[in-house]
């Protein structure tokens, strides 16, 4: 698709799609979800646009509660997609928007992947 000519279908698109595979930038030990972004464009389908979501996450990403998941966020992830959105797009990234999801309302959409090994940041 054409991004200058079909940005708005695009828009729809990601944020209804069938099926939404992702990660997350932090699990709490109860079972929340916490996903930032800059531009939110992932975040409708992580929070209910996707039919089915799958989130793959490293060990590493699980944390006690809340405060600790978005002291992660600010401290960890912030400072490392920062560096990799300035060397691939010339501009600085920021955490804009936090999707937290503590629970899912349709049984059987989403399933966590939970890996032994440290992935993504």
């Amino acid at each position: 698709m054409d991004r200058a000519t079909q940005m708005d279908e695009i828009r729809r698109l990601t944020a209804s799609p069938d099926v939404i595979v992702n990660s997350v930038n932090a699990v709490t030990e109860t079972g929340s979800l916490v996903i930032a972004s800059g531009s939110g464009s992932q975040l409708p389908g992580n929070a209910g646009g996707a039919a089915r979501a799958i989130w793959i996450v490293g060990a590493q990403k699980v944390v006690p509660d809340l405060g600790t998941a978005l002291r992660r966020i600010e401290d960890h992830c912030l400072p490392l997609e920062n560096a990799r959105a300035m060397e691939a797009y010339g501009w600085p990234s920021a955490v804009n928007r936090l999707l937290i999801l503590n629970a899912e309302h349709q049984p059987g959409r989403g399933t966590v992947l939970l890996l032994r090994e440290a992935i993504g940041f």
